[in-house]
């Protein structure tokens, strides 16, 4: 089987408690890690590059205090783009991607084309961002806001079923 085809239920156990263990920890020592899921730190090390080879660990990154970065102002966004030519999804994606403020962008099925989810300092600035970045793009033809009041629950972690 080729790497690149290998899935998660490939995965044997070890393997599976090292990605559950990294998803909670990237920081964990290979000495850490090794000790976690019952192994020495250089067959750990070396699953781990392997993981890293097959994709199935993307990257490391350190997560930010919104507050502390003025990103705190949650904003979901719904777009509807007006269907003109057969390159306005295509326009629309690589216009986002350049927006630091858009976290996630999400093509969905329903009233509108586009979920995405910005990080601002406050409701100034997403009038700031709506206005002169979001509504400048060509092609939109209908947009929703909803703003969050209070976080309920954030994780990056991917729910790791199966064997374990």
């Amino acid at each position: 089987m080729a790497n690149e085809q290998r899935r998660y239920s490939d995965l044997g156990r070890i393997d599976r408690n090292i990605l559950r263990e990294l998803q909670r920890n990237g920081r964990l020592t290979y000495a850490e890690l090794a000790r976690s899921v019952g192994l020495t730190s250089t067959p750990c090390m070396e699953r781990v590059k392997r993981l890293e080879r097959e994709g199935f660990i993307k990257a490391y990154a350190a997560i930010l205090e919104p507050e502390k970065v003025d990103a705190s102002f949650v904003v979901f966004v719904m777009v509807r783009v007006a269907r003109t030519s057969p390159s306005v999804f295509d326009e629309f994606e690589a216009a986002i991607k350049a927006l630091p403020e858009v976290q996630e962008c999400y093509l969905v099925s329903g009233n509108f084309d586009f979920l995405l989810k910005a990080r601002v300092a406050d409701m100034s600035a997403y009038r700031e961002f709506y206005g002169e970045k979001l509504l400048a793009f060509p092609g939109i033809q209908e947009s929703i806001s909803y703003t969050a009041m209070e976080q309920v629950k954030e994780t990056l972690e991917i729910p790791l079923g199966g064997r374990h």
